[in-house]
């Protein structure tokens, strides 16, 4: 059995480019079906709220491809992330 405190330890991967998405920070459940719906991780600037913060990133539970030990693959085609972007492209 899994609990959701072991989710939370796990660092969350996005196989299409291979970043680290971050920690999951919240967990969104469907509770007339008992089934997790997403996982919510810290947008960026999330650390820094004084600063600004944009939107958490949320990746819903049909796009997690698979629960490691230590990480948790996510497959997020149209992710983009502004602090990842790489200016010299």
């Amino acid at each position: 059995m899994l609990k959701i405190s072991d989710l939370r330890m796990r660092e969350v991967i996005n196989i299409v480019d291979g970043r680290r998405l971050g920690e999951i920070k919240d967990i969104e459940l469907d509770l007339e079906r008992g089934r997790i719906k997403s996982i919510i991780l810290p947008g960026t600037g999330s650390f820094f709220r004084f600063f600004g913060r944009n939107e958490d990133i949320v990746v819903p539970w049909d796009r997690i491809k698979k629960l490691g030990i230590d990480v948790i693959l996510v497959e997020m085609h149209n992710f983009t992330d502004p602090k990842h972007e790489d200016k010299n492209c």
